[in-house]
């Protein structure tokens, strides 16, 4: 009897520490698989730092290309005889030409006109049958 009881005590003791090293395994595994996913990954401020370099960068050419073409000659469509001006002379030749014409009065302003109050009624619509003759009155007699 006392070889059964301490076979069982036996089992029983070595349950629970192969499951406490299974558990320590899996959360060892999941920790691999966790580096192994982030470490790769940028980290810190240059990546940042990197990606606003070239936003700046863009940004400075951007705005030098609009400037260029805000301050320089240059042909739009040459077959079509379009060109580009600079803003400033493109503001003188507006105001030479805005000071050379009269001034046109301003019209009238327009006051809305009154609503009526009463609604007339809605006519018939278009579907519905007209009566053919007006309705009999009293003065005329039916025919019968």
């Amino acid at each position: 009897m006392a070889d059964t009881g301490s076979l069982r005590q036996v089992v029983h003791s070595r349950a629970p520490l192969s499951t406490w090293f299974g558990i320590v395994l899996l959360f060892a595994l999941f920790g691999v698989i966790v580096l192994a996913v982030i470490g790769p990954a940028p980290r810190g401020s240059d990546y940042e730092e990197t990606r606003a370099k070239k936003r700046i960068d863009n940004l400075k050419s951007t705005r030098e290309e609009a400037a260029k073409a805000l301050t320089t000659y240059g042909w739009i469509d040459k077959n079509k005889g379009v060109a580009r001006i600079p803003i400033d002379r493109a503001m003188e030749l507006t105001i030479a030409k805005l000071a050379q014409q009269k001034p046109a009065p301003a019209g009238p302003i327009a006051t809305p006109e009154p609503q009526p109050s009463a609604v007339p009624a809605s006519p018939a619509p278009a579907g519905s049958p007209r009566p053919s003759a007006p309705p009999p009155t009293a003065a005329q007699p039916s025919p019968k």
